[in-house]
This record gives structure tokens, sequence and C-alpha cells, in this order.
């Protein structure tokens, strides 16, 4: 495994699109938000989300870095430059 922030994911967590990840984080926060549960279930709610969150932002950075690499030019040449977050 090459990048060494996917390795340190649990095994079960590190296959998952980031919809699933997303998904199963939407879950477990509305499970905690209702505040229902044991405590000890709890926290692991709570280490599966973070690792969730991570896969996410993982995720959304490598397609950040796809889009910094492919931005089609006005003249239809391909050039990189990097995604316009305000617009």
């Amino acid at each position: 495994m090459s990048d060494p922030k996917l390795a340190a994911l649990p095994e079960d967590i590190r296959g998952l699109s980031f919809e699933e990840a997303m998904g199963q984080l939407e879950a477990i926060v509305r499970d905690l938000e209702g505040g229902r549960g044991k405590l000890d279930d709890a926290i692991h709610s709570y280490e599966r989300g973070t690792a969730l969150r991570r896969l996410c932002e993982l995720k959304l950075s490598e397609a950040q870095a796809k889009i910094d690499r492919i931005v089609a030019g006005a003249d239809g040449s391909i050039a990189t430059a990097p995604l316009d977050q305000n617009g």
C-alpha cells in the first residue's frame, strides 16, 4: 500500500467508496446524536466515525488532485491548473 495514511485505516474501511463511507458516517452521527445506547458502543462508533471521516478526506484529496491535473483549455489543449473553489 503506497499511501501510509490509507494504510493506517482499518482494513474494512479502506475498501469503501466515498459514498459508502459517507453513508456510514451519517448513520453514526444520527445514532450518536440520538444519545441512545451504551457508552462503550458510543466510543466505538466515534472511533469508527473518525476513521470514516479520514477516508472521506483522503478520497476528496485524490479527486482534487485529479481535477488539478486535468483542465481543458479554451483552445482544446489540456493544461494543469488548480480547481477554482470560489465558483
